[in-house]
């Protein structure tokens, strides 16, 4: 039975990977793909799929909830996957306002279109429909230096970003308890991979390194984050949908605790090998230390255990194997992150206004 994916948020870094998961890894008889093309939304990122008959991009924001509804009448997804989302914390504390519209007011749009959607649908095409909203680990807060956070792990957020996410986590588990609305909530930690924007540490660090400009880290480099490859995370979002038990929450990560400052120096590492900087110095030499940002959650830690037991998933990448698919990416793709360099974003620093 050949299945409708209904994306939002595609034309971004994670959703972006995961429709190119779906139209190269599995057969769907199409993928729609609402996006409101902010400024990290980039349609290039999927530019090998423009003439694909399977694959329909829409330019649309999911606050505008008749455009949801005349997309689910139309095309009639079997799964809805909610990636659209503001996602960076810096951003978040320069305008707050942005986030609270688009991951909360946005969500609850959503929902309430696949509620009405939901309710239409009979037989074995109601018993099919999955919404799958796509969180954060960063809804948890900070971890001291020991534990791991679980779906038990109560809420936390710290940022104006998190505390948006959180909030609506807290959304889609109440359509799901007072409608019945069939939900899969995934919390993810930090992702990175090709098509990541360059705001984002690793892609920033390997871009000032290409241009032998400073690698600015917050504090002292201490903080500690937990390192999903972006296309084992797709593959998890894939594997919840298919075997995942509705209404359940599941943790996403990739086995890899590692600190700011050692994922700096890994990037270092693998470019003054593969990729000497010009000036013949090495790139360790650009390390800057610089003040930290407001609200910065100290360690994040996921326990996947639970996906993995229910489903049998678990990452396939090494942080070492997908640093070095990263950084090649990039080193391949020039064009993409000029462009982007060129109009929209020059990796100045940000979130720090207040």
């Amino acid at each position: 039975m050949k299945t409708v994916y209904f994306v939002t948020g595609g034309c971004g870094f994670i959703g972006a990977n995961f429709i190119q998961y779906l139209l190269n890894k599995t057969e769907p008889k199409s993928v729609v793909n609402l996006d409101k093309l902010t400024y990290a939304g980039n349609p290039k990122n999927l530019a090998d799929f423009e003439q694909d008959p399977r694959y329909v991009f829409v330019h649309g924001d999911i606050c505008d909830a008749e455009l949801v509804s005349k997309l689910c009448t139309e095309y009639q997804p079997n799964y809805i996957v909610n990636f659209a989302a503001e996602s960076h914390v810096d951003r978040s504390i320069d305008g707050p306002a942005e986030f609270i519209q688009t991951n909360i007011v946005g969500t609850s749009v959503l929902l309430q279109e696949s509620l009405k959607y939901y309710s239409t649908l009979k037989g074995k095409e109601s018993e099919r429909f999955r919404f799958h909203h796509i969180s954060t680990d960063e809804v948890f807060g900070s971890l001291s230096e020991s534990g791991l956070f679980t779906e038990e792990t109560p809420y936390d957020p710290s940022s104006p970003y998190s505390a948006s996410k959180a909030s609506s986590d807290h959304l889609v588990r109440a359509w799901h308890r007072t409608f019945d609305l069939p939900v899969l909530i995934s919390n993810c930690s930090n992702n990175y991979g090709p098509y990541q924007f360059p705001e984002k540490l690793i892609p920033l660090m390997i871009l000032n390194c290409l241009e032998e400009k400073p690698l600015p880290v917050y504090g002292t480099g201490e903080n500690i984050r937990d390192w999903l490859y972006v296309e084992d995370h797709c593959d998890a979002i894939y594997t919840i949908l298919q075997k995942g038990t509705i209404g359940e929450t599941y943790n996403v990560g990739g086995n890899n605790e590692i600190k700011n400052i050692q994922i700096v120096e890994a990037i270092c590492d693998v470019l003054n090998d593969i990729h000497p900087a010009g000036s013949g110095k090495s790139y360790h030499e650009l390390i800057t230390f610089v003040k930290d940002r407001p609200g910065h959650d100290f360690r994040y830690a996921i326990d996947a255990s639970k996906l993995k037991k229910e489903t049998g998933w678990e990452p396939k990448e090494s942080f070492n194997t997908g640093i070095q698919k990263t950084i090649e990416w990039y080193l391949k793709n020039e064009e993409w992150w000029r462009t982007i360099q060129e109009n929209t974003y020059k990796q100045e620093r940000l979130g720090i206004s207040n």
